[in-house]
């Protein structure tokens, strides 16, 4: 019974380390630096509504913050405001606002830095430079947040999420407007993107570079500088996503340039002014997606070889295909071609005549850009006549 007794006070005395702190104006701890240097490794500490003009705030401890009714932490336009060092850190329910912009420095609204079990969720962050910025850290979850920058160049402005040499990071449910780039991805491998929204980004909504074992899926990536970039990478899965009204003089939904090995299959891609262009992209399957209203459906260059099109539906789009180069040994079978004229006679549901997707009219508007305000005239409709 004594040792019982003793055991019992041990486990109620280890739980009770394990503290609240709350923070507000008329508590005892008013700022958040100052509960967190009072905090022990465990505790949480509890944010009262209120503004709270504080940066350069650092968290080097086990800790959970917890925002109530949105705290505001304002910046100032002076500093990086959240810097994340410790493993295991929760954070979630803040408004973080006004970093500044610096050409020196990378200011974030949340830094994530050489650590690991992380979870950055339901905060709001407006007006920051870069808004969740992760390096050289793994197995944590940026989720549900809210990222809104007023970004009018790439060179002025940062990414909403950014991550650099990670791994095993999962990036979801986030919305995300107005930065260079909505999500970065630079040498981080074996991670998933899902159930993202992004709108309105200078450059692009995602973009991977030199990162492998990757995917994404259901996101929406609309009126953006471009959609999608992924570049330099290996063993990407892209899947059932929508590519959308990313509209420019050299805008696309999805560019691929030099990868290989990867999967499409399940997207929606419309009313893009290139649904995809790819350069150097090997090995790929592109299975079940659709095309629709989109200025060029595909735009081949040089090095795309062994790629597999299949099952793919084509709904009036201006040109469905444009090939620069060989085209080598890609294969394109049962696809749905809306522009498709030939005869069915057995009525199986597919055409008795192939169809040939790659018009005169493209090879000339590739050699004379300039040739494009011939587009909807008769001679195209003559030349693509006299072509069949």
């Amino acid at each position: 019974m004594r040792y019982f007794i003793i055991i019992l006070l041990f486990f109620i005395s280890g739980h009770s380390l394990a503290r609240i702190i709350v923070v507000c104006k008329t508590c005892p701890v008013e700022g958040i630096g100052v509960a967190i240097q009072l905090a022990q490794e465990g505790d949480t500490i509890l944010v009262k509504r209120g503004i709270y003009q504080e940066y350069d705030i650092k968290i080097d401890k086990c800790l959970t913050l917890i925002g109530q009714d949105w705290p505001v932490v304002e910046g100032g336009n002076q500093s990086e405001v959240f810097s994340i060092t410790a493993p295991g850190v929760t954070m979630e329910g803040f408004q973080i606002q006004n970093t500044g912009a610096s050409q020196s420095q990378e200011r974030a609204g949340i830094r994530i830095k050489n650590t690991s079990d992380f979870r950055i969720r339901r905060n709001r962050l407006l007006n920051t430079y870069f808004g969740i910025y992760l390096e050289y850290s793994r197995d944590g979850i940026v989720e549900d947040n809210y990222i809104k920058g007023e970004a009018v160049s790439e060179t002025t402005s940062g990414n909403a999420v950014h991550a650099w040499y990670c791994k095993q990071i999962t990036v979801r449910g986030n919305s995300v407007y107005g930065h260079r780039d909505g999500i970065y991805f630079e040498f981080v491998d074996s991670s998933w993107i899902s159930h993202n929204y992004s709108e309105a980004n200078v450059r692009y909504g995602l973009h991977f570079m030199f990162s492998n074992d990757d995917r994404y899926f259901h996101n929406t990536f609309r009126h953006n500088g471009s959609g999608v970039a992924v570049m330099f990478s290996k063993r990407i899965d892209m899947i059932a996503n929508h590519f959308e009204h990313n509209w420019g003089t050299a805008a696309y939904g999805l560019l691929l340039k030099e990868i290989y090995d990867a999967s499409l299959r399940d997207n929606h891609f419309d009313r893009n002014t290139i649904g995809i262009f790819m350069e150097g992209a090997a090995r790929i399957n592109y299975e079940n997606n659709t095309f629709s209203n989109n200025g060029i459906t595909l735009k081949m260059m040089g090095g795309c070889i062994a790629n597999h099109f299949k099952g793919n539906f084509f709904f009036s789009n201006t040109l469905d295909l444009v090939v620069e180069g060989n085209t080598n040994d890609n294969s394109f079978d049962g696809n749905y071609w809306s522009e498709y004229t030939g005869y069915d006679l057995n009525r199986d549901g597919v055409g008795d005549v192939p169809y040939r997707p790659v018009k005169l009219f493209a090879y000339v508007m590739h050699r004379c850009p300039e040739s494009v305000v011939l587009l909807r005239s008769f001679f195209v409709d003559l030349l693509n006549l006299s072509e069949k």
